[in-house]
């Protein structure tokens, strides 16, 4: 396969337009642009946890995400072209599943804290999020977004909120961690009460 870049400054984005993988010209504004800069921020944020000491189960999958995210973005980019596949999917089920088996029940809301990876995890979290809300609003208004990119970004988000559960938890001192919950009322009184 040959080179794809040849040179990263075209200056033909100067005039505020974009060009897609069809070889059309958009706005920078427009939501297709916009739904891959969240996508591409997403992928950007994990590169950042993949810095941190993580099980390697947990580095394996985001290493795989970070290609599956590749993927979707690649299909943002091409209107009415297909990248994402269904075992995408399916693979971020599978982890939901395998991960959210080794969780104690939540007593409450969490907060987006504790180790600083369970702290990027979210921040991955909330960005999946938004990348989620970009391709739902490019869906609306453009038949020729499939399904699969939002359902992939939806699940993701899920996923990470789990693995930020799982990455409070992982500690490579050998103690104990836990989740950080929000310190509500409800949660108050239970504490308080006597056993």
């Amino acid at each position: 396969m040959g080179k794809r870049l040849t040179q990263i400054a075209t200056r033909t984005g100067d005039d505020g337009t974009t060009g897609l993988g069809d070889n059309t010209r958009v706005s920078k504004a427009s939501g297709r642009p916009h739904a891959m800069g969240d996508v591409d921020e997403l992928n950007s944020h994990i590169g950042l946890l993949l810095c941190e000491d993580l099980p390697a189960s947990v580095r394996e999958l985001l290493i795989d995400i970070q290609h599956q995210l590749f993927n979707l973005g690649g299909e943002l980019s091409i209107p009415s072209f297909e990248l994402l596949k269904d075992d995408a999917l399916a693979q971020l089920d599978a982890a939901l599943a395998e991960y959210n088996a080794t969780l104690p029940k939540l007593q409450e809301f969490i907060l987006p804290a504790g180790t600083r990876a369970a702290a990027q995890a979210h921040v991955c979290r909330t960005v999946a999020r938004r990348a989620e809300r970009a391709v739902v609003a490019l869906g609306e208004q453009d038949a020729a977004v499939r399904p699969a990119p939002r359902r992939y970004l939806n699940r993701l988000s899920d996923l990470m909120f789990v693995l930020a559960r799982v990455l409070n938890r992982h500690r490579p001192d050998g103690s104990v961690g836990d989740d950080v919950y929000w310190l509500s009322e409800r949660l108050a009184r239970a504490q308080n009460e006597p056993d």
